[in-house]
């Protein structure tokens, strides 16, 4: 799985707003600064954060964003779907329009269960979660497991 450019800056962003004590719009240049995003960028993001429903915006002098919903509410995955899609997909195909043969009959299944770990661990963890830096212990776990941090 490759999480994008624009799905890493949208999560943190979203991290930014779940983090603001007060509950005072940001704006847009304050967040792209705090996690060093390009401003324009960022925008885009937003906007698409907007559309689905994550944030809302305001104009004016005290105008910026703020979530839609509590932290508590909202995973990291309603944040990378926003933005990029589907969690997991093959070849831009979500895997049960895939159909295989031969050999290769048995990727289907497995493109599924990847979708489903995956689905597990980006939905059972908030903005709320990684902005207190309190992980679930399942996803914890999984990163003490051997050779977590190695890349083969």
């Amino acid at each position: 799985m490759r999480i994008s450019a624009r799905a890493d800056y949208a999560v943190r962003a979203a991290l930014q707003l779940a983090a603001s004590r007060d509950d005072e719009p940001l704006k847009a240049e304050a967040i792209a600064d705090a996690q060093d995003i390009p401003h324009k960028f960022l925008e885009s993001i937003l906007n698409d954060m907007r559309r689905g429903g994550l944030v809302l915006s305001q104009r004016g002098g005290k105008g910026g964003y703020r979530l839609a919903r509590p932290a508590e509410a909202i995973s990291i995955a309603d944040v990378i779907r926003v933005v990029d899609g589907p969690l997991v997909s093959v070849r831009g195909v979500r895997p049960p329009e895939l159909s295989y043969t031969g050999p290769a009959q048995s990727l289907l299944p497995l493109w599924i269960a990847l979708r489903t770990n995956v689905r597990e661990i980006l939905e059972g963890v908030s903005l709320a979660d990684v902005a207190s830096a309190q992980l679930p212990a399942g996803v914890s776990a999984l990163t003490d497991a051997p050779g977590a941090w190695v890349n083969p």
